[in-house]
């Protein structure tokens, strides 16, 4: 039996579901027993399929989603949908319309975004589990702001069927959980998943221009330490921060023709403006950029095995101070490249704030995958409950 008035009361502080559904039961396969949420982009047949939108506050949508159809399908309750950031362009949580998602481990700071109310419900124990969405790292993100785990699975390799998109060529639907047996068990239900494993040293990024914050070099470099070698050293053509711009920009011209016509925030609305004004001669430029990216990250991987970075670079933030720039430098490369990705908890700030480091692997490898973060996970040890977890 789900005590939806105890949900209700334990989400109030934090606002990470928008929605309850009050009819929902488990059902029988290897995820029964297991209470989800789902980020408000992605459809749950009768609930809001809002996307964060106001303009979409009252459609409802009239089936589920391929990636919730296979959830129920497996036995888990799909509990509500989840607060977001508007049309999951940002990584903030502080929608307009819906109100701001707060932090679990620290009220009035940021869980990240765009999938905030995912990652707030999982680390609050609101839920066993949460799907959201990554385009540039909105699944990652989170994760690591919130303390928890994350996975975006290989772009191809999961349906993006009822997801409301911002970009189709970047987007990946993806679980998130307060551990990796959780994490694997629902990623394995929703996406396609290798067996092969992870051969080689791994490689981590230098001179990639990005100003990392103290504390999460440190829970960095602890985790460098943690693996069983000392991985090589990679060198991508161009800055991260402006190949995050080039995505971007990708986004933003998807979104502005996906929305035409659909009030926004004056936020969004000028956020929708650059991908379209951009000129053909830099938008071939960006487009360039992204391509030699993609082929570039996918040629580490390869011959290294996998790609360790800091899941995002700065600590959680107030929801009072302007959303840092850089948040998805380094999340972005998975997505540019379409390859499969995990963030787990790699350390904490002096002040009690999570930080993350991301794994990034070959699509047909993603056992292999999950196989090296339980050995990082075992010697880090660096998952907390939250202060606001249910039963913690």
């Amino acid at each position: 039996m789900i005590d939806f008035d105890a949900l209700d009361a334990a989400n109030e502080p934090l606002n990470a579901f928008s929605d309850f559904d009050r009819t929902a039961v488990f059902g029988a396969g290897p995820l029964a027993g297991m209470t989800i949420g789902v980020k408000a982009n992605i459809a749950v047949a009768g609930m809001p399929w809002h996307a964060g939108l106001a303009a979409f506050e009252t459609r409802l949508a009239e089936r589920d989603a391929d990636t919730v159809a296979l959830l129920r399908q497996a036995g888990a309750a799909i509990i509500g949908v989840l607060n977001m950031e508007e049309a999951a362009l940002g990584a903030k949580s502080d929608n307009p319309h819906f109100g701001p998602v707060h932090n679990p481990h620290r009220i009035g700071y940021s869980p990240g975004g765009s999938s905030g109310g995912s990652g707030a419900a999982v680390a609050a124990g609101l839920c066993d589990a949460a799907l959201g969405t990554d385009t540039m790292g909105s699944i990652r993100i989170p994760a690591s702001h919130c303390g928890v785990y994350g996975f975006k699975p290989a772009t191809a390799s999961v349906s993006q069927q009822g997801l409301e998109p911002a970009d189709l060529t970047l987007d990946a639907i993806g679980p998130l959980a307060r551990d990796l047996d959780t994490l694997e068990r629902v990623a394995r239900v929703i996406s396609g998943f290798g067996d092969d494993p992870l051969e080689g040293t791994g490689a981590t990024l230098t001179e990639h221009g990005v100003e990392v914050h103290l504390d999460v070099a440190r829970a960095f470099a602890a985790a460098l330490a943690a693996l069983p070698e000392t991985p090589a050293r990679a060198v991508l053509s161009h800055p991260l921060s402006r190949i995050r711009f080039a995505g971007f920009i990708g986004v933003s011209r998807e979104m502005a023709a996906h929305l035409r016509g659909v009030p926004t925030s004056e936020r969004l609305a000028r956020l929708l403006t650059y991908g379209p004004r951009r000129s053909f001669a830099d938008w071939a430029e960006d487009r360039a950029i992204l391509e030699r990216t993609a082929a570039e990250v996918r040629a580490v991987v390869e011959e290294h095995g996998f790609l360790i970075l800091p899941t995002v670079p700065n600590p959680p933030f107030p929801h009072s101070d302007p959303e840092p720039p850089a948040q998805a430098d380094f999340t972005c490369l998975a997505n540019i490249a379409g390859l499969p990705a995990l963030s787990m908890p790699a350390g904490w700030t002096a002040d009690g704030l999570p930080t993350g480091v991301q794994l990034v692997g070959n699509a047909g490898a993603e056992s292999g995958l999950f196989a090296l973060a339980r050995q990082l996970d075992d010697r880090l040890r660096a998952y907390r409950p939250s202060q606001h977890q249910q039963g913690a």
